[in-house]
């Protein structure tokens, strides 16, 4: 997958007429990461350097996330949700924590005001998270133990 991945990453700088250094310069990472990225030295990035080349490249977040395997077809055309709400969820229960992170209303943190970067950043750490539990949850699937007793 980080071959892919890498392979995709030069086209898409190549294709928009960027060298290494420039498209790392705009994503604020090093040049020798993405040479490393296209090179298929390093694994899948994470996603807030995925949102540093998103920005960057003016190429969306959720296309980059795809192509690089952290999102399915279903949870990139449903938003990155991937499930189904609860019979049960009330509307409160229902609430999107990355559209309150992306809401302009003032959001506080142990009392302490959130800026847009406090948000962002907040947004990216979670979503580095998420899909990284998400992934877990994939390889530990449980299995069915017969010897519990009912």
């Amino acid at each position: 997958m980080a071959e892919e991945f890498g392979n995709y990453l030069k086209r898409l700088r190549e294709g928009k007429g960027l060298t290494i250094n420039q498209l790392a310069s705009l994503a604020g990472i090093s040049g020798a990461q993405i040479s490393r990225i296209e090179n298929g030295l390093r694994g899948v990035p994470k996603p807030a350097t995925l949102r540093k080349i998103a920005e960057a490249t003016d190429v969306s977040y959720e296309e980059l996330m795809g192509h690089a395997g952290h999102l399915t077809e279903s949870q990139s055309s449903t938003g990155g949700t991937g499930g189904s709400v609860p019979a049960w969820a009330t509307s409160k229960d229902k609430r999107d924590f990355r559209q309150m992170l992306e809401d302009d209303g003032e959001l506080m943190f142990d009392g302490i005001p959130l800026n847009k970067e406090d948000k962002q950043r907040i947004k990216d750490v979670l979503t580095g998270l998420f899909w990284e539990a998400k992934q877990m949850n994939k390889r530990t699937k449980p299995k069915h133990d017969s010897s519990t007793k009912e």
